[in-house]
């Protein structure tokens, strides 16, 4: 009964948000007990006011979704946490003044360090997942872009520091990161502010679930010839559509992709489609990508939908699958 739900997309049309935002209201029932974190004038505003939501907390439409961690889309979390946003944002000011300097500028130097390396970077940790969407969907297209990854040799792969001993040095970090993406971006000749590819997938996954009935996620492909075949300069993409609870058993199959000598990223669907799923469609295609399904559960209906959630996911990993086949990506499907 003490349960506040806060439902948070920028645009404001974000399936999964939605899709979990309606199973929550129906079994609730009450709309007082959700508020939105939304831009102005978007669908889930306006169904938010038809539903008689708390309150409707607009984000700024200026900002893009992965920058917006200093925004409202992070701060009332924060709030909610009893985090001091006063003293975050505070220590994310002192870093956005550093980041005006001529000489010993923090972001500056660390976008100047991700330019000038090579193309894998190790992303560690929770503060790993966040910097993981940054450099990927940011950097990751026309065929160029940082790769985010778990574990790789030090030699083929960028170390950077996170400087999160503190916690409200997580403010500072958001903002140096930020920075140094976009000069990063800039180096490398590409916009990090949009996100050309993203949409592929999402299209793929309305195709599917337009025709009705349970995607095949059949397992497709060898993976014994995926992985014999890395290469100078690849990586092994892990992309598991499982429980997140069994994240752990994914460890065989990363011993073995780590036995190709090769940089390896693992990536949960569907939330790596948000993610990472716009470099390894847009980025180089240097990727081996392994898509991972498990028994989906059972399936949960989705009010005012004529799919449930099992359905769902499995037509989010077949449309991925097949975006990134269209593209000539190398990736195979194995079952958990």
């Amino acid at each position: 009964d003490g349960t506040l739900f806060l439902s948070a997309s920028k645009s404001g049309s974000t399936l999964e948000t939605r899709s979990h935002t309606e199973y929550f209201l129906e079994h609730v029932g009450q709309g007082d007990r959700f508020v939105a974190i939304t831009d102005p004038g978007s669908e889930l505003e306006r169904f938010a006011s038809e539903r008689g939501f708390l309150d409707t907390i607009h984000g700024e439409p200026t900002i893009g979704g992965r920058y917006s961690a200093l925004s409202p889309f992070g701060v009332v979390p924060a709030v909610l946490m009893g985090i001091d946003a006063h003293k975050l944002l505070d220590r994310a000011e002192e870093m956005r003044e550093a980041c005006r300097l001529d000489v010993g500028n923090p972001g500056l130097t660390l976008g100047l360090e991700l330019a000038d390396g090579p193309d894998k970077v190790l992303v560690e940790g929770d503060f790993g997942l966040w910097v993981e969407q940054l450099l990927a969907e940011s950097t990751g297209k026309h065929g160029k872009g940082l790769v985010p990854v778990r574990y790789g040799d030090t030699v083929d792969v960028q170390c950077p520091d996170f400087r999160v001993d503190d916690p409200y040095e997580v403010g500072q970090e958001f903002f140096r990161w930020e920075f140094a993406t976009a000069v990063a971006g800039s180096i490398l000749g590409i916009n990090p502010f949009d996100q050309p590819d993203v949409q592929a997938a999402k299209d793929k996954t309305n195709e599917l679930l337009s025709r009705g009935g349970a995607p095949s996620v059949e397992p497709h492909g060898d993976l014994d010839e995926l992985l014999d075949g890395a290469q100078d300069g690849d990586y092994v993409s892990i992309l598991a559509f499982i429980d997140p609870a069994r994240e752990d058993e994914l460890a065989p199959l990363v011993e073995r992709a780590r036995a190709t000598g090769r940089p390896v990223s693992v990536g949960l669907g569907p939330r790596y489609l948000h993610s990472t799923g716009q470099l390894h469609k847009g980025g180089p295609d240097t990727g081996l990508y392994v898509q991972v399904v498990d028994e989906l559960g059972e399936e949960l209906p989705i009010p005012g939908k004529r799919f449930g959630f099992r359905t769902l996911i499995a037509a989010q990993a077949a449309g991925d699958l097949e975006a990134l086949k269209e593209r000539g990506r190398r990736i195979v499907r194995v079952t958990l």
